[in-house]
């Protein structure tokens, strides 16, 4: 079970970027789910419902902050709902190429032992 839940939270983790930011700085809300299918089989979800913050640090530069509850549903168990959240930076560095970068964290209460998840994702997106 503990592999399936570290693996929903990678996957809520590295979706996070794709997800774009707003052209105008300031709070915003975000929900999320991310499904893990694995040999066919469904084995559980990971539902993040955050509020955050944007901040234009410079015309190339945006900041963002977020956080709230995610909900961890795992194939036959009941859902349990921990605290999620991430930190990151999207820097435009031409017309077509933004680099980003972004720290991630996911509580893991109950059967995990009182962990706490961490992750961390950079790259690129190259628009055409």
């Amino acid at each position: 079970m503990s592999f399936v839940f570290k693996t929903l939270a990678s996957v809520g983790a590295l979706a996070a970027p794709f997800i774009g930011t707003a052209a105008i700085a300031g709070p915003y809300a975000n929900v999320e789910t991310n499904v893990l299918w694995q040999g066919g089989n469904y084995d559980g979800a990971l539902t993040e419902l955050h509020v955050g913050y944007e901040y234009e640090a410079s015309e190339d530069v945006t900041l963002y902050v977020q956080a709230g509850p995610a909900v961890v549903s795992v194939s036959g168990e009941e859902n349990e709902t921990e605290v999620s959240g991430y930190l990151g930076a999207v820097a435009e560095v031409s017309d077509n190429v933004e680099l980003y970068g972004e720290l991630g964290f996911l509580t893991g209460g109950g059967d995990f032992n009182d962990e706490l998840f961490i992750g961390l994702e950079a790259g690129a997106t190259y628009r055409f």
